[in-house]
């Protein structure tokens, strides 16, 4: 059995602004109802976080590095 670290919304939008530079608890509210956000878990009524899926949603929301804005109209 793993171990996990759960961060409620206000520590897990910390933890991903920290790690990438974006992201707010509101962020993760409004996603977490309209879809798009990371994965979570329910203790009770709250909502938990892992790091490691902020980690893959967070990555997944980054694009591979260009030298042009071009190239992202060729993707």
């Amino acid at each position: 059995m793993t171990a996990h670290n759960y961060l409620r919304r206000a520590p897990a939008a910390e933890y991903v602004h920290e790690r990438y530079g974006f992201c707010t608890a509101g962020t993760l509210a409004r996603l977490a109802v309209v879809g798009g956000g990371p994965r979570y878990r329910k203790i009770g009524k709250w909502p938990v976080y892992t790091p490691e899926d902020l980690d893959a949603w967070a990555q997944s929301k980054i694009s591979q590095p260009v030298s042009s804005t071009s190239e992202y109209a060729s993707k």
